[in-house]
């Protein structure tokens, strides 16, 4: 049987976390469930023990950080991560589930956005930035990710073993969504239903400032998955603003057969420069771009057969204690 683990991130949740921990209890029976607290000061980590919860705990502060050790720290086949504010039923988790385990999918999201999402959510703000997240996303990716920013997730092994979490914050969905789509893992995406906040849980999102972190985090992943689309950009706004530049100092010059235009001309020659060094990066970086793929697809299948060796290595030693109990058995001996 594959083994499961719930994965729920949780800062000052007391209102929802208990209610959270006994519907996926439900759900995923023999599933272990780990809630992470990061810094709560309302007894988050002790309601969520009292329901039947792995409690483990955080220091720094960002749901980036708290992923980072939950990824590290926990063994499994198939991982659901899921927010503490009771946002997200239980059931719609088991789908989630059914497409790591039967069908190889790397990372399963569930699409907030495709059923009741914009009638729950009452943040006008929170809906236009999912929308600007997702028009950013899948322009730059060529992609058809519905939903960005959902906190209902699950994953791989190999997803979750592979991935270098660099985020420290919110913008940690942003940076999963990238790098499955960068390395070409296999996503898969189905409708879940969504409910709002239940009356006193406080969402920890900032509009503002967590949504610049994620423009930010976009901007940044761009230019190191995608570094000739990046500079080849860069490089066509400054060959824009040369021509803008040159054309009427040209034109002058053919008129008079005189340049009286000396620092446009110096801005000119700068801006030219600066043109083919941001083209001719762009296309250096594309090729070490390529090696760290090919270094990445190597590193996952090394990763792959540890951890096969590791299962067999473990397998062989529960078969020897077994064989060296009925012996001791058979013997007569007492074995306690």
């Amino acid at each position: 049987m594959k083994k499961t683990a719930i994965l729920i991130p949780c800062y000052n949740e007391s209102r929802t976390v208990e209610k959270v921990v006994r519907d996926y209890r439900s759900a995923f029976p023999e599933a272990d469930i780990y809630v992470y607290d990061n810094n709560s000061t309302d007894h988050t980590d002790e309601l969520a023990r009292k329901a039947g919860a792995i409690v483990r705990y955080e220091h720094k502060q960002g749901k980036g950080n708290v992923v980072r050790s939950m990824f590290r720290d926990i063994e499994a086949d198939c991982y659901i991560m899921v927010d503490g504010d009771d946002t997200y039923p239980a059931q719609d988790a088991v789908k989630l589930a059914e497409l790591v385990n039967e069908q190889g999918v790397d990372m399963a999201i569930g699409d907030r956005l495709s059923s009741t999402y914009f009638t729950e959510n009452k943040r006008p703000f929170h809906n236009t930035g999912n929308r600007l997240v997702r028009w950013l996303i899948n322009t730059c990716y060529q992609a058809d990710v519905t939903d960005i920013m959902t906190g209902l997730r699950a994953f791989s092994w190999d997803f979750v073993k592979s991935f270098p979490v660099c985020s420290k914050g919110f913008e940690i969905e942003t940076e999963m969504t990238i790098f499955a789509l960068d390395n070409n893992m296999q996503l898969a995406e189905i409708p879940i239903g969504y409910r709002d906040r239940p009356e006193g849980s406080v969402s920890k999102l900032n509009t503002v400032s967590d949504g610049l972190k994620v423009l930010k985090t976009i901007g940044t992943l761009l230019r190191d998955t995608r570094p000739f689309a990046f500079f080849t950009t860069i490089s066509l706004v400054f060959l824009l603003i040369t021509l803008g530049l040159f054309i009427p100092v040209y034109a002058e010059y053919l008129k008079t057969g005189l340049v009286d235009k000396i620092p446009t001309l110096i801005m000119v020659c700068m801006f030219g420069i600066s043109t083919l060094l941001c083209f001719f990066t762009g296309v250096v970086l594309t090729s070490f771009r390529k090696n760290q793929k090919k270094e990445f697809e190597r590193d996952l299948t090394t990763l792959r057969l540890d951890r096969e060796i590791s299962q067999k290595l473990q397998a062989l030693e529960q078969a020897a204690q077994i064989e060296i109990v009925e012996d001791l058995s058979q013997s007569g001996k007492d074995i306690s």
